[in-house]
């Protein structure tokens, strides 16, 4: 199963490839998407929605998970990643993807197990699930990743659940 895991974010967007065989979970890309401050919003959401089509014409996910918006004190700051995130979701229905969406608390809970967990042990719990020399950076990207992770544990426990393991 290959899953694609999208940080949501205007200025950067972190996305994750990942393929889940059995019990293994391998990176087959990674990176960010980034705009320039100063362009017109619009402009701005239409490059993120190019770049995600992009990746999901390379990679061909079977899912696409994202992390829900939770509330932000910066109300603008939240309209934009809200905005964001909804150009992301459609470019994924645009392919007729499932999407699958996290709260922060879910993505800490499957990658540490412990939903109060500190940025930085999810991104060395990232690497050491990834088998990755280094963090990946911007932490967007990192975040991304653990969100796909997130959906792999996930998917795991729906399958087993439904006898599919």
């Amino acid at each position: 199963m290959i899953i694609l895991g999208f940080d949501p974010g205007i200025a950067i967007v972190g996305f994750g490839v990942i393929n889940k065989e059995g019990h293994r979970i391998r990176p087959l890309q990674y990176g960010s998407i980034e705009t320039k401050a100063g362009l017109d919003t619009g402009i701005r959401l239409k490059q993120i929605f190019d770049a995600a089509k992009e990746i999901i014409e390379a990679y061909q996910p079977d899912a696409v998970a994202i992390e829900k918006l939770f509330f932000n004190k910066n109300v603008t700051t939240a309209m934009t990643v809200g905005q964001a995130r909804g150009v992301l979701m459609l470019s994924a229905v645009e392919y007729n993807l499932p999407i699958f969406e996290y709260t922060p608390l879910q993505i800490k809970q499957a990658i540490v197990g412990y939903g109060r967990a500190e940025k930085k042990q999810i991104q060395e719990m990232v690497k050491m699930y990834l088998n990755l020399t280094s963090v990946p950076k911007p932490d967007d990207v990192a975040d991304a990743l653990a969100i796909a992770i997130c959906h792999a544990h996930s998917a795991k426990l729906t399958s087993m659940i439904e006898g599919r393991n």
